[in-house]
């Protein structure tokens, strides 16, 4: 196993040896957008009716119309309708373009009702949550004919075979955290939506691209209230904006710095890896209790938001935030301490009644 791996990675090195020398002819800064799922593979199923292999071409699209808008950027499209393409195939378009950077875009989904965005790139999963979002982008190998010739030796469903890839892509996994940091920080930013961190996992379209590789998770279609922006014209616009700004920006950082190695050193930090979601699990942090019945509006709480109330006996008591995502309402509780309420502390819920934080973080994260 340990030689077959060796003589991957040396078959590897001229090839990327070979395809930084090519790409210094090219006059122009290629970009492959991918369009993820498509055809017989849909993507996520959800019961709000959103198809995700729609939505990511409506943004693919939409990224690449901004994009060809600069004549120093070439765009190039996995596919530009409704078809099936295998993940080997995805990959080789953006191989035999020379391309600069390969950018899949994709809707995520999960059974609570997390929302936010995510940008992945290669290497081993950070958190068992990472692993399944790789997992099921991944078994879409499953429906392409002849995938044990394409995929020799790869199970999507054993971490050992994820974690093998991340040897494929190290040349570039610099440089592909810094555009998923700016995409991230764009979407954040300016559109003020919320941002799930830059994460590390192991999937198989952007381990076989050999250039500098990142995939989106533009939102979470299970979640009704996203899932209509994600769908949206507004949404459409706003996000594939974003996205495309990124792009120029990071490819005008590279024109700046040309020569040095700004992007040597790059990793990514605890908190951009770990966001710990636990099923059937509600946090909430405590701010107050009292005999007093107050609205659950910002103006009563020093101008906190997502504040609710539940009566216990005699008393009142006041919770900000309500999330299935830990990291989450850690978070929400050091804003709270930001506001005065220096006391406030974590409660969770499962099924309705309240259990230890301990009992609940016992609860397998997904």
């Amino acid at each position: 196993m340990k030689t077959h791996l060796l003589f991957i990675f040396v078959l590897l090195t001229i090839s990327l040896t070979s395809s930084a020398q090519d790409q210094q002819g090219n006059d122009k800064f290629i970009v492959v957008l991918d369009a993820g799922h498509g055809g017989k593979d849909p993507g996520r199923p959800t019961k709000h009716g959103y198809k995700e292999s729609d939505i990511a071409l409506k943004f693919v699209l939409a990224v690449g119309k901004v994009l060809k808008a600069n004549p120093n950027i070439k765009v190039i499209y996995t596919r530009t309708t409704d078809k099936f393409l295998e993940l080997h195939e995805r990959a080789k378009i953006a191989n035999k373009a020379d391309a600069d950077l390969f950018v899949s875009i994709h809707c995520n989904a999960h059974n609570s009702q997390a929302y936010g965005s995510e940008t992945y790139v290669l290497g081993p999963h950070a958190d068992q949550r990472n692993f399944e979002v790789a997992k099921q982008e991944n078994e879409v190998i499953f429906l392409e004919a002849n995938h044990e010739i394409h995929y020799e030796g790869f199970d999507p469903n054993s971490p050992e075979s994820v974690i093998g890839l991340t040897l494929m892509q190290e040349e570039y996994i610099n440089q592909s955290i810094q555009l998923a940091r700016v995409i991230e920080s764009s979407f954040k930013g300016k559109l003020k939506r919320k941002s799930r961190g830059v994460k590390q996992a192991g999937f198989w379209v952007l381990h076989n691209t050999y250039m500098p590789s990142v995939l989106i998770e533009t939102g979470f279609i299970t979640n009704k209230k996203e899932g209509d922006y994600l769908n949206s014209k507004r949404g459409n616009a706003e996000m594939a904006k974003s996205i495309a700004n990124s792009i120029l920006n990071y490819k005008k950082n590279l024109d700046q710095n040309v020569g040095d190695n700004i992007y040597d050193n790059v990793a990514l930090n605890e908190n951009e890896e770990l966001e710990q979601i636990y099923n059937d699990i509600v946090f909430k942090v405590q701010i107050a209790a009292s005999s007093r019945k107050l609205a659950p509006r910002p103006y009563n709480f020093k101008g906190l938001d997502d504040i609710s109330r539940a009566q216990v006996n005699a008393l009142y008591k006041y919770y900000h935030g309500s999330t299935s995502n830990f990291t989450e309402i850690k978070r929400l509780q050091i804003q709270a301490k930001e506001k005065g309420y220096s006391d406030c502390f974590l409660v969770a819920y499962k099924n309705g009644n309240e259990i230890s934080i301990e009992e609940a973080l016992k609860t397998t994260s997904n």
